[in-house]
């Protein structure tokens, strides 16, 4: 690439130049020229917006994930707390196979399945989610002509495992105590 510089190429100089232009502007206004260096993503995710529950209404979250799931509040807050214990893959893909249940198109389809197996279900994947090797088989299985529920039984596997887990967590958790008082 670029070596020595007397041999450098016009296109290295350039592109020092460059650098060095953006990171002497990021020094001087760093709040201004930020997107300069870091990409924002094509799409930005719209935060969900969220009414803080009554305590009454975070109580009921002890006894049903499924109530907690379905409170944006409270999904969003139960995926908060995953997070900062390094295990939100769970939810991340819990979430993932609501969305890929309403999908309608079968090329759209197809392609929400192969990201949801690349990203959570084949071994190594970044975010493996724990399943037995029998619900991995039917899953990959099921893959094969994909359809709404390929992936039902591993997301019930999966919803067991946090209610009988990370649900328990979260419920001690100092966040929960504070909105039930």
């Amino acid at each position: 690439m670029c070596k020595g510089l007397a041999a450098l190429p016009h296109s290295c100089l350039e592109r020092a130049k460059e650098i060095r232009t953006k990171l002497g502007t990021l020094l001087q206004k760093p709040d201004a020229t930020i997107d300069l260096i870091i990409p924002y993503p094509d799409k930005p995710e719209k935060p969900v917006k969220t009414q803080k529950p009554s305590p009454e209404e975070a109580l009921q979250w002890r006894d049903s994930l499924e109530k907690l799931l379905q409170n944006n509040y409270g999904l969003a807050s139960f995926k908060s707390f995953l997070k900062s214990e390094f295990s939100e893959e769970n939810i991340e893909f819990w979430i993932a196979c609501e969305d890929y249940k309403k999908t309608k198109s079968p090329i759209k389809m197809a392609e929400k399945a192969k990201k949801i197996y690349e990203e959570f279900i084949r071994t190594e994947a970044p975010k493996e989610v724990n399943i037995d090797h029998f619900t991995k088989a039917l899953t990959m299985k099921n893959l094969v002509e994909p359809s709404p529920s390929s992936f039902d039984m591993a997301q019930k596997r999966i919803h067991a495992l946090m209610e009988k887990d990370s649900l328990p967590r979260f419920i001690r958790s100092e966040f929960y105590q504070e909105l039930i008082k």
